[in-house]
């Protein structure tokens, strides 16, 4: 997992095609992105899996949702500035098993909302 990013100060709004072009900039490929929750805490993880993949289980379009979908949710946590800061500085990339996680720094007032 990556080290944790400090929350940054109030952005843009993320889009699905912003995620998009971050994603090409910083390794040529469209991969896949999740959100995960683990030991309370809550990640953005890059899959090893990618949309120019033969094998990539969704169609451009399915591909385009989900990261309108997971743009949507970032921008509802406030931590758009942090998923960019770190698209666009990070040195690791995703291998076939192993995602990168960045760890989000959620403000408290809206830590309850998205933690179980």
């Amino acid at each position: 997992m990556q080290p944790t990013i400090p929350p940054s100060a109030p952005s843009s709004p993320l889009s699905g095609a912003e995620l998009l072009a971050l994603l090409r900039r910083r390794w040529q490929a469209s991969y896949d992105l999740q959100l995960v929750q683990r030991r309370g805490r809550l990640y953005l993880q890059v899959m090893w899996a990618y949309l120019e993949q033969q094998s990539f289980p969704l169609s451009p379009e399915a591909y385009a949702d989900r990261l309108e979908e997971v743009a949507g949710m970032l921008n509802g946590m406030g931590v758009a500035g942090q998923v960019r800061q770190w698209l666009s500085t990070t040195s690791d990339k995703p291998r076939l098993g192993r995602a990168l996680g960045l760890a989000l720094e959620l403000p408290p007032e809206r830590r309850g909302e998205f933690l179980i």
